[in-house]
């Protein structure tokens, strides 16, 4: 299989991202990706517009916090998606970062620990298989061993939700975790943070290292400008390791426009 890309981005007006999911698969992208936060547009009714305007993109949020919703919840909106999209859906979850229990209490769902939380997303992921009909590729976004663990046995697909210094050895190590807790095959994917000295804008609040601090960290999130250079690491982590999806925010999407010809 080849490298695939996915456009993460975020919609700020009807028009702008019916333009957003056309041009991005128009470019080449199979996958359209959106956060799922309380101060980001809910996923859903967004990727309902983009599968309106598109014959082909994927759709994915990255990722749902499952906490934040109920199983039948997640049954209910993920069954929409597959209809109106025409099975372009794909179900991208993981049990929420640690700074969303303040937005799992404003919706008035329990937070809970972090083995509830993973027991309700295990709840979920069943749910959605059972009832919904094709049941959607499941991505689960994660980096603890516990999780790995649990996304080995339940996913079709891991997102290295790793830090943003991580490096090769860091993914590599997860990887192989992931591995020794199946016998399944199981897709592998990261996200980048930086080409060169170009990176997205972050929230102001997010303590994000500038791209400097990524390069000396030797950060498996920072691409080398060269799109030779950075095209040839791509192909060398999907041929070790079998990271086969590369998430792109939107920001630094022309940056990697290049990267992705020589890769396509």
């Amino acid at each position: 299989m080849s490298i695939r890309f996915g456009l993460m981005t975020v919609p700020f007006s009807g028009r702008a991202w019916a333009e957003t999911a056309r041009t991005a698969e128009q470019q080449g992208y199979h996958t359209l990706l959106m956060p799922d936060t309380l101060n980001t547009p809910s996923p859903f009714p967004a990727f309902a517009a983009a599968a309106a305007v598109t014959e082909t993109l994927r759709l994915r949020p990255n990722v749902i916090a499952a906490p934040l919703r109920t199983a039948a919840a997640t049954v209910r909106e993920t069954a929409a998606l597959q209809r109106l999209s025409e099975d372009r859906f794909e179900l991208g979850i993981g049990i929420g970062r640690p700074d969303a229990a303040s937005e799992a209490e404003r919706l008035g769902q329990p937070w809970g620990s972090a083995a509830s939380r993973r027991a309700h997303l295990t709840e979920v992921v069943a749910a959605v298989r059972a009832e919904v009909d094709p049941a959607p590729p499941i991505m689960i976004a994660t980096s603890g061993p516990r999780m790995l663990a649990l996304a080995a046995q339940i996913a079709d697909r891991i997102a290295l939700a790793a830090g943003p210094q991580a490096t090769e050895d860091d993914l590599a190590t997860m990887i192989a975790l992931a591995r020794d807790n199946t016998d399944r095959p199981i897709a592998f994917t990261t996200q980048l943070m930086a080409i060169g000295d170009r990176m997205p804008r972050w929230p102001g609040s997010w303590n994000i290292p500038t791209a400097d601090n990524l390069r000396a960290a030797s950060s498996a999130a920072a691409l080398p400008a060269d799109p030779a250079e950075a095209a040839a690491i791509l192909e060398h982590r999907h041929e070790k390791y079998g990271i086969d999806e590369v998430i792109v925010p939107s920001d630094i999407a022309d940056a990697f426009t290049p990267i992705m010809e020589r890769l396509r």
